[in-house]
């Protein structure tokens, strides 16, 4: 029989039939009584399998961030030049590929949950149309949330095509486009923290400042 984890496939459904086994484990142990202020039922499901999508989503495009920021451009300078087209031909197009799509994901599936919970216009207004921390957290953190996928999108990708070679482009315009995506980069791996302290602490902020 074939070692399932031999497949990337192969691992990824061996994770989500250990997930369908802990939630009936749950289901067995628990006697009931769910979290308090959460709705129950299908409309708890669906709300929480939303989030589930949203920081799978996420926890792929911010670990590929900081994969890029802390480990590949780092190593560039110290791999020798005949051994640098196997990041730029063959690993970064396909982390670029999965960074990007994986940012698309975060956000749309985001905004499917807020806009399914009630609170999408509230907390992109930022909490002001009710005063309320946990709208104005979490909506601090959607706002980071959006800047850093349009620099995803909108900046880093598509100078880095041209880094790549994937865009014919002249070596000087190369250059401006590297500096470019780096800068971007680099914006979102600080506007990170921020957008990560919001998503994490919005109900501690609700809580506290209740």
């Amino acid at each position: 029989m074939k070692n399932p984890l031999d497949s990337l496939w192969g691992t990824f459904i061996a994770g989500l039939v250990l997930t369908a086994v802990m939630v009936l484990l749950v289901m067995a142990i628990s006697t009931g009584g769910g979290a308090p202020g959460e709705p129950e039922g299908v409309a708890s499901w669906i709300g929480f399998l939303f989030r589930w999508f949203h920081v799978v989503s996420g926890v792929m495009w911010i670990g590929l961030l900081y994969y890029f920021n802390f480990v590949q451009v780092p190593s560039m300078a110290e791999i020798p030049a005949e051994q640098k087209p196997a990041v730029t031909k063959v690993i970064a197009p396909r982390a670029l590929f999965f960074f990007r799509w994986a940012a698309a994901s975060t956000v749309f599936w985001g905004i499917v949950l807020a806009g399914t919970a009630g609170y999408i216009v509230d907390a992109l207004a930022l909490g002001l149309t009710d005063g309320s921390p946990y709208n104005s957290t979490i909506g601090f953190g959607m706002w980071l949330g959006l800047i850093m996928a349009f620099n995803v999108w909108f900046i880093i990708w598509p100078n880095q095509q041209k880094v790549l070679g994937l865009v014919a482009a002249a070596d000087d315009v190369k250059k401006r486009a590297a500096r470019m995506a780096f800068l971007a980069s680099r914006t979102n791996t600080a506007l990170s923290l921020p957008m990560l302290f919001a998503m994490v602490g919005m109900r501690h902020f609700a809580f506290l400042l209740s």
